[in-house]
């Protein structure tokens, strides 16, 4: 997955335009990392925001639409195609970088995220 792709819902994953996954379970392919604190559906910048709770202290990060591998709104669960050791790697998600639109800022996403996965 590129660069470009990694902010686009696949298809058949369950994804439905306009279901809010706020709170929504999220799960790595090694177990449970948080919940849905906010999402986005914009045109090639999809994501979501989780929240890890007391898994990474507190911890918010950001999941670009094109690692999530199944979305179940019968479970209201989100399941992602990477590990909890590659998510608790990211980048770190600030709403004061994201809200003032610094140029660059999902760019680091989109780069760490692209990058080839186990």
């Amino acid at each position: 997955m590129d660069d470009s792709t990694i902010w686009t819902y696949e298809q058949d994953i369950g994804h439905q335009p306009g279901i809010d996954l706020i709170g929504y379970k999220v799960e790595a392919t090694d177990g449970h990392i948080g919940k849905i604190d906010k999402h986005s559906e914009d045109v090639a910048a999809s994501y979501l925001v989780v929240d890890t709770g007391v898994w990474i202290f507190g911890k918010h990060v950001l999941l670009p639409a094109g690692t999530i591998r199944l979305i179940d709104t019968t479970e209201e669960k989100v399941y992602v195609n990477r590990t909890k050791e590659q998510i608790k790697n990211a980048p770190e998600f600030d709403e004061g970088k994201y809200t003032t639109a610094e140029p660059t800022y999902l760019e680091q996403f989109g780069h760490y995220y692209g990058q080839p996965h186990m």
